[in-house]
Parts: C-alpha cells; sequence; structure tokens
C-alpha cells in the first residue's frame, strides 16, 4: 500500500512557477514508478509526466516539455513536479500517482495503469 498527499498548488500569473510536491507513505514507494497527472473542469484525466523507480527514466506530454520537471527523493518518499513558465491552460487539478514499477521496463501513460492516488492539489495560472 502506498498513500500519497500533494502540496505545492496555489494561483500564479501567466509565466510564473510552482513546485509540486508529493509525499508517499508506505513500504514500496522506492520500486514505484511515480506519475503526475491533471484534470481540468469538463476534461478527462490526463498524463503530465512520469519517472522511473530508478530516476533514470522520465517522459512528458509534449505541452509541458520544456517547462516542468519531474524528480524523486527515495530517501525521503516524494516525488516533485517544478512547473515554470506556466500558461493558463495548465490550470487543473493536479494528481500524483503510484504503480509499482519492478517488473515493467516501460513507463505508464494512462490513469488505469496506476494503483495509488492522491487527493490532488489545486493549480490556477492567470493570464
Amino acid at each position: 500500500q502506498v498513500q500519497l498527499v500533494e502540496s505545492g498548488g496555489g494561483l500564479v500569473q501567466a509565466g510564473g512557477s510552482l513546485r509540486l510536491s508529493c509525499a508517499a507513505s508506505g513500504r514500496t514507494f522506492s520500486t514505484c514508478d511515480m506519475g503526475w497527472f491533471r484534470q481540468a473542469p469538463g476534461k478527462e484525466r490526463e498524463f503530465v509526466a512520469v519517472i522511473k523507480w530508478t530516476g533514470t527514466s522520465t517522459y512528458y506530454v509534449d505541452s509541458v516539455k520544456g517547462r516542468f520537471t519531474i524528480s524523486r527523493d527515495n530517501a525521503k518518499n516524494t516525488v516533485s513536479l517544478q512547473m515554470n513558465n506556466l500558461k493558463p491552460e495548465d490550470t487543473a487539478v493536479y494528481y500524483c500517482a503510484a504503480r509499482g514499477g519492478l517488473n515493467y521496463s516501460s513507463l505508464k501513460l494512462y490513469p488505469s495503469d496506476y494503483n495509488y492516488w492522491g487527493q490532488g492539489t489545486q493549480v490556477t495560472v492567470s493570464s
């Protein structure tokens, strides 16, 4: 079991930055692939970024490449999402998610691939 709690959301002007954090509890965090997803009002939850449990592999949705950076600290059981040059279209509730990563080499991009979810944190970018 893994419990996830996100923090760091807020209101920011376009062009600004935020850093989201996800604190995990549970013995298996260090072997979990970790993803960030977001959901805007009236839209489906979409993939944002993922990091392999080893920390050696990451992947991003095209719309955030070059602006967002995912990272993890297995010693502190945390995963972070640094978001720079934010745009109004980044406005959404952001969720971190976890799945077991030991037996899988590929990074997973769909919400249905993940077993554990946080409660979400709101990010609002004003124009």
